[in-house]
C-alpha cells in the first residue's frame, strides 16, 4: 500500500471539496490509502471511504505554533507516510510538508491561482473568465504524486435509511420533493435578501408535495423562523439536527438552494443536484459545487453591475455593490428550482 497524507485544515467547504477527490483516488488505485488530517468537525466528511483515515489536528494545544506543527509531523510520521498532498498551501501546511520533504518524503502542493483570481477580481483591466476549478486543481496535485484520477468517474455511497430520530422530523418521503435551502454565508455580500428569499420559500411551499428544509446554525434560529413564515411544509434543520445528523439527512435531498457557502459543497459530494446563488463572487474563480452545471450558478447583471466580481471570498465591499443580488430575481431562482425537480 502507498500511505498518501492529505492536508486540508479549513473552511467547511473547502474540506467538502477535497472529498470527491480523495474519493476518486482512492476507488481508482486500489493500493493507496489516504488519511486526511483536518480539523475535528470535519471528520463525518470521510467516514465511510473505504482506504480513508482522519486525523484531528489539534491547533488549540498539542500543535499549536511552529513547536505544535513540528509535533504534529511526529505524530504524522509515525503512520508511515509515504507522499503528502498539501492541498491547502498556507504557511502551516507549508511547514509542515517541508519537515516531510526533508525527511525524504515526496510532497505536492495546490497551486491556487492567486494571479489568476487578482485579475479576475480587479477593478481595472478586469479579466473576466473561467478558471481552473480548485478541485481540478487538487486533482493536478495528485498527478504530481504520480497519480492520475478521474472526478468525473466516481462512484457515492448507497444513501443509508434514514434513523427513527430524523423521520420524526421529516416524516417518510413518499413522492414528496424534499428541497434543502441554505440561506447563509459567512460575508454578508454573498447572502441573499430576506425578503426575496422570503418569496422564493413561500412560492415553493404552494406545492403541497414539496417539503422545504432550512439549513443554518443554531445561532440562526431566530432568523430562520422568520423566513419559515409559519408554513407548515418548512422544517428548520438546526431546531431539529446536529452536525452528524444533517450529513446523513442530505444524501436525501432532491436538490439544495444555497449561497456560495458550506453547505452548497457539502451537497455535491454527496451527489445531491445543487444550486447556488452569487452576490460579490462569482463562479469563474473556481469555486462552483462539484459536478454541477454553470446553468445552475445564478449571477447578478454584470451589465448594471460591471466590477464584479469583486473578491473571491465575498470580503470586500465596494460603494454602490450592497444590492447586488436583488437582480437575481426570485421567479428565475424558483423556475430554476421546478426546472430541476
Amino acid at each position: 500500500m502507498t500511505h498518501v497524507l492529505v492536508i486540508r485544515l479549513s473552511a467547511m467547504g473547502d474540506v467538502a471539496m477535497t472529498v470527491p477527490v480523495v474519493k476518486a483516488l482512492v476507488q481508482q488505485h486500489r493500493h493507496v490509502r489516504v488519511t486526511v488530517v483536518s480539523r475535528p468537525f470535519f471528520k463525518p466528511f470521510f467516514e465511510g471511504i473505504d482506504q480513508v483515515d482522519f486525523f484531528s489536528v489539534d491547533l488549540q494545544k498539542r500543535h499549536k505554533g511552529f513547536l505544535g506543527i513540528y509535533r504534529l509531523y511526529h505524530d504524522l510520521k509515525k503512520l508511515q507516510i509515504n507522499a503528502v498532498a498539501d492541498f491547502h498551501n498556507v504557511l502551516r501546511s507549508k511547514i509542515l510538508r517541508t519537515f516531510f520533504k526533508l525527511s525524504g518524503t515526496k510532497t505536492a502542493f495546490t497551486n491556487k491561482g492567486r494571479a489568476e483570481k487578482k485579475a479576475l477580481t480587479r477593478t481595472e483591466n478586469k479579466v473576466l473568465k473561467p478558471l481552473k476549478s480548485m478541485i481540478n486543481r487538487h486533482v493536478d496535485t495528485l498527478v504530481c504524486l504520480g497519480f492520475r484520477v478521474d472526478v468525473s468517474n466516481i462512484n457515492f455511497p448507497e444513501k443509508s435509511v434514514l434513523p427513527d430520530e430524523i423521520l420524526a422530523v421529516t416524516s417518510e418521503k413518499s413522492n414528496n420533493k424534499w428541497i434543502g435551502i441554505a440561506p447563509f454565508a459567512q460575508y454578508q455580500t454573498k447572502v441573499y435578501p430576506a425578503d426575496l428569499m422570503k418569496k422564493v420559500i413561500k412560492k415553493l411551499a404552494e406545492k403541497p408535495s414539496h417539503k422545504i428544509f432550512l439549513f443554518g446554525g443554531k445561532n440562526e434560529l431566530q432568523q430562520l423562523g422568520d423566513l419559515k413564515q409559519h408554513l407548515e411544509n418548512v422544517s428548520l434543520i438546526p431546531e431539529h439536527f446536529n452536525f452528524k445528523q444533517e450529513l446523513q439527512f442530505i444524501p436525501h435531498l432532491d436538490i439544495m438552494l444555497s449561497m456560495d457557502s458550506g453547505n452548497a459543497h457539502i451537497a455535491a459530494m454527496y451527489g445531491v443536484k445543487v444550486i447556488t446563488l452569487w452576490g460579490n463572487t462569482h463562479p469563474f474563480a473556481g469555486f462552483v459545487p462539484f459536478n454541477q452545471p454553470l446553468k445552475n450558478s445564478l449571477i447578478p447583471d454584470l451589465e448594471k453591475y460591471p466590477l464584479l466580481p469583486t473578491s473571491v471570498y465575498g470580503n470586500k465591499i465596494i460603494p454602490g455593490y450592497e444590492d447586488v443580488m436583488r437582480t437575481i430575481a426570485p421567479e428565475k431562482v424558483v423556475d430554476r428550482i421546478n426546472g430541476l425537480l
